[in-house]
């Protein structure tokens, strides 16, 4: 068997990995908003989903790695750190990171940071699949804002019907 086929195969694995963790993390989340708080069960529940992302990550940034290695070690004509695919890659990758720290430290609103590591999770399966169209470096980031922002509506009103109604005061 080939490495490179190797590669890819873990990297594509990793990418999907992240990305129905992404979906299941949340699900759970609105589920575990439902009753208007969480609980420590639900806690655990939700750890152990991050501990899935964290694992597709890994599985997605040391293939990569692996990619460009055995693209340098083989001599390739094409080296992937010189395309625009690689490039999209790596910012996912830290884009996917920096929003996942900063929701844990609350520095952007839980619903923006959500919905930029969901995209960015399904744009890294279909990349890695090569389900992504093919263009620019640029038209592949537009592509990704246009996607942001319509998951952002998309998990915002699916909170909104998850979330119970405030009481209202006499």
């Amino acid at each position: 068997m080939n490495v490179v086929a190797v590669l890819i195969f873990f990297q594509a694995v990793g990418a999907l990995f992240g990305a129905a963790s992404a979906v299941l993390g949340e699900v759970s989340y609105m589920h575990a908003l439902r009753d208007g708080h969480i609980d420590r069960a639900e806690r655990a529940h939700l750890s152990h989903l991050a501990r899935g992302l964290k694992f597709g990550m890994l599985l997605v940034l040391l293939a990569s790695f692996g990619l460009v290695v055995e693209a340098y070690r083989a001599q390739a004509v094409v080296q992937p750190a010189l395309t625009g695919s690689y490039w999209l890659l790596i910012a996912l990758s830290v884009l996917i990171i920096y929003a996942s720290w900063a929701l844990s430290r609350e520095r952007i609103s839980f619903a923006l940071g959500s919905a930029l590591v969901f995209t960015g999770w399904w744009f890294l399966g279909y990349l890695t699949l090569g389900r992504l169209p093919a263009g620019s470096f640029g038209a592949a980031v537009a592509l990704y804002v246009v996607a942001a922002a319509i998951f952002y509506g998309l998990l915002r009103y699916a909170r909104f019907l998850t979330t119970p109604p405030e009481p209202k005061l006499p």
